[in-house]
């Protein structure tokens, strides 16, 4: 009995880990119910074999079981997850050495004894001590992954944590050795060895939820800064719209003016007067896609992107359909929307763009759909996620998030789907008014 539950302790801690070092390290392959599942009954299998107590079956299926769990678990090529998992057992094996050594130098004696409380004591100093290197090396590895940002020193303040364990339980451990406790006292210190080593799993774990939380904070709070200038620059080319009508309309004036000038035949004014005209903001070419003049502004910017990449832009948009969503969130559902079209559909021969509104006959909903050329599914078998052909994939998603934020708030509906017969991407929303 008392075999089963230290092993078991064992192998939970290492799981742990294990979750921690590949989570923080790796983009994850499923959802975190499946990654938790496949922990878990691969570690129930680990701690049914560790109990036959053969030493180089555990460290042989130790590194079998995290390179399978790296490998099906995250993106990773069979040869890096053989090289984590191998760090792991490496870094393990190390930490049970060490622990061993400073333990025999401190109590000789405290080894010798074979009693449950004496193994668990050194058990947790040896994970304790696996923690700890595990979450240095966690943030060296981090750190030499986002060279380009600039990494949290912070973090690494909070090893201070683990080495002040390791001296509390190295403290735990002479006391054993110097003095011989009554049965209540062992269960004590047992007690306070495992809630010191629960405590170091959560602080470590609180303060990873708390990075992940802030980086999705300020990634958010730029993507919709980027929203809001987006509705800055479309009313300024609102404006610029009915300065050019402005000027269409005095365009008679103007004509009178250099009629009076031809009169004094006064060449030079008259052609730098007609340059005047001609390079003004005003009469630069603005597209008429829809009535809606926000929504026109963004189609115009995007018809012409997708003029420049050879791409077909098609918009239907129907009167009155879209006049009860705000500025501010037609700018955040159509730009997302059609620049994800835009990264599909760019590269791709004869690729098209195809966006309409249309009103469900008698219901308060609009759809809205956008379809566009598509090389690949961008759907990934397993899950039937998104997946991002993005370098940095912990960037990926916003524009996801911000659209189905709109498409929430107006009490609608998203589907997505990929046509293979058409090699086209389908999104269709439906918005109620």
């Amino acid at each position: 009995m008392e075999n089963t539950v230290f092993y078991f302790f064992s192998f939970f801690v290492e799981a742990i880990v294990l979750w921690q070092y590949a989570s923080n390290l790796f983009d994850v392959r499923h959802k975190p119910r499946t990654n938790f599942a496949v922990l878990c009954s691969l570690y129930l299998f680990l701690f049914s074999v560790s109990l036959f107590e053969s030493k180089w079956i555990n460290m042989t299926l130790y590194l079998f079981i995290n390179f399978i769990y790296l490998l099906t678990q995250y993106r990773l090529k069979w040869n890096s997850a053989f090289f984590h998992s191998t760090i792991l057992a490496a870094v393990m094996s190390m930490c049970e050495l060490m622990a061993y050594g400073i333990t025999s130098l401190f109590a000789p004696h405290f080894l010798q004894r074979e009693d449950f409380h004496h193994r668990i004591i050194f058990a947790i100093f040896s994970k304790i001590m696996f923690f700890t290197v595990i979450y240095v090396l966690i943030q060296f590895l981090k750190g030499r992954q986002k060279c380009n940002q600039r990494p949290d020193k912070t973090a690494l303040l909070l090893v201070f944590i683990p080495i002040t364990s390791v001296f509390v339980m190295l403290t735990f451990v002479n006391i054993s050795e110097a003095h011989a406790l009554s049965l209540p006292l062992y269960w004590m210190v047992s007690l306070s060895a495992i809630l010191l080593l629960a405590a170091n799993l959560l602080v470590f774990g609180i303060n990873q939820y708390n990075q992940r939380k802030s980086i999705e904070f300020t990634e958010m709070q730029l993507l919709l800064q980027k929203e809001s200038d987006l509705t800055e620059y479309y009313e300024m080319l609102l404006s610029q719209n009915e300065n050019q009508s402005i000027l269409i309309h005095d365009i008679k004036k103007h004509l009178q003016s250099i009629d009076m000038l031809n009169d004094e035949k006064d060449h030079e004014k008259i052609s730098a007067y007609i340059r005047q005209l001609m390079h003004s903001s005003d009469l630069k070419e603005f597209s008429r896609l829809c009535d809606h003049e926000m929504l026109n502004a963004i189609l115009s910017r995007y018809q012409r992107q997708c003029s420049d990449k050879q791409i077909d832009f098609h918009a239907d948009i129907r009167s009155g359909n879209i006049d009860f969503i705000t500025d501010t969130d037609l700018t955040s559902l159509f730009c997302n929307l059609l620049d994800n079209a835009i990264e599909s559909a760019d590269g791709i021969p004869d690729s098209f763009i195809e966006v309409n509104t249309v009103r469900r006959e008698k219901t308060p909903f609009i759809v809205i759909s956008v379809i566009n050329s598509c090389r690949k599914n961008p759907f990934s078998d397993q899950n039937g996620r998104l997946t991002t052909t993005k370098q940095d994939r912990h960037k990926h998603g916003f524009g996801m998030k911000s659209i189905r934020k709109t498409v929430n708030k107006y009490n609608g509906d998203m589907q997505m789907y990929y046509n293979d017969d058409t090699s086209t991407f389908h999104t269709i929303i439906s918005l109620k008014q």
